[in-house]
């Protein structure tokens, strides 16, 4: 089997605060071939966008990636890399579309300038030839009139014109890994479509892997191949999509599917009563967890589950779980929607 493009081996990111150390992500591996597209879920504060800016090294004090992590990338640790060496694969060979445009574009400069700078930057060439290049981006993302809207600003575009923008900037130097951290979240639901049918286009016609984050059962159906489900600070879950929906065997992953509105049900029906949640509190990052993190939401916690910490484990061919009783769960019927 070819290498992994991106794997990533016990990672772990704390930020060590005058209210002790939080341990955002504890321990968490995965790989992500070329040309996949890998789903990070989870509830909010779990650790995924931390996760993802852990890989592309945008970590600062008082965030530390510890010593123990490997980020291996194009045969390099990012881990371990300087600034500098970080900076020539930042934007070239590994780029990120950001939840909120609007933070991650500069206001005072025009978004053909921002493109431009990308290729100036990684790619070389004049001036002329890389705002030509940023011009050709926009086309490319589906802006209209491509040439007259790169002299524009980003308070002059609409929501879903700047994530194309934001999207353009992050694939104008064809990068081999785009990690896209929640790129639909702020959009209304049409744009969120035509955003999510934008990246499957691009992405067959350039081959990039993407790490998609969310918290969104339904984009991670249509988008992703495989699933990494992610539970304060660790990996909980990871298998297909299709596995995932079909046969999850994480307490934690049949509380998401669960909690997810379902076409014909009586709450849309009758617009009463509630949608299923997850009883209890995420555990606080910042003490040390004994056992399994999700035990005291478990409604199939033991004694052995708070006190002994699972480990991830293959319990099915491209399947693994860290849960005592992935068995039992495999065994009932599953929640939730269709992949």
């Amino acid at each position: 089997m070819a290498e992994p493009l991106l794997r990533v081996r016990d990672l772990r990111t704390y930020f060590y605060t005058e209210n002790g150390v939080a341990r955002s992500v504890d321990g968490v591996s995965f790989d992500i071939a070329a040309g996949e597209t890998v789903g990070l879920v989870g509830e909010s504060g779990c650790g995924k966008s931390v996760t993802a800016f852990s890989i592309i090294r945008l970590i600062r004090p008082p965030g530390r990636i510890e010593n123990t992590s490997e980020i291996l990338f194009d045969g390099k640790n990012l881990a371990r890399l300087s600034d500098k060496e970080m900076r020539a694969i930042r934007g070239a060979r590994m780029a990120m579309v950001f939840q909120e445009p609007m933070t991650a574009l500069n206001p005072v400069f025009t978004v053909g300038d921002q493109i431009a700078e990308v290729v100036r930057v990684h790619g070389g060439g004049s001036k002329q030839e890389a705002w030509a290049r940023a011009v050709e981006m926009l086309e490319t993302v589906g802006i209209p009139s491509p040439a007259q809207r790169a002299h524009e600003y980003p308070h002059q575009l609409s929501g879903g014109m700047r994530q194309r923008v934001v999207i353009a900037m992050a694939l104008v130097m064809n990068p081999a890994l785009v990690i896209a951290d929640e790129p639909t979240t702020a959009l209304d639901v049409t744009i969120q479509a035509q955003i999510l049918d934008l990246m499957r286009e691009l992405q067959a016609k350039t081959g990039t892997a993407i790490l998609l984050i969310t918290h969104d059962l339904g984009v991670v159906a249509e988008m992703a191949q495989r699933v990494v489900v992610m539970y304060a600070g660790r990996k909980v879950e990871e298998a297909s999509v299709a596995d995932i929906f079909a046969r999850p065997l994480h307490p934690y992953t049949r509380g998401l599917l669960g909690a997810v509105p379902r076409l014909g049900s009586s709450q849309e029906a009758t617009g009463r009563g509630k949608l299923a949640e997850i009883p209890g509190l995420v555990p606080s990052l910042r003490q040390a967890i004994v056992g399994c993190a999700f035990a005291g939401r478990c409604p199939m916690a033991t004694d052995l589950c708070r006190k002994v910490a699972p480990a991830v484990e293959t319990k099915e061919p491209g399947h693994s779980a860290a849960c005592h009783y992935a068995g039992r769960i495999a065994a009932a019927p599953p929640p939730g929607i269709a992949a």
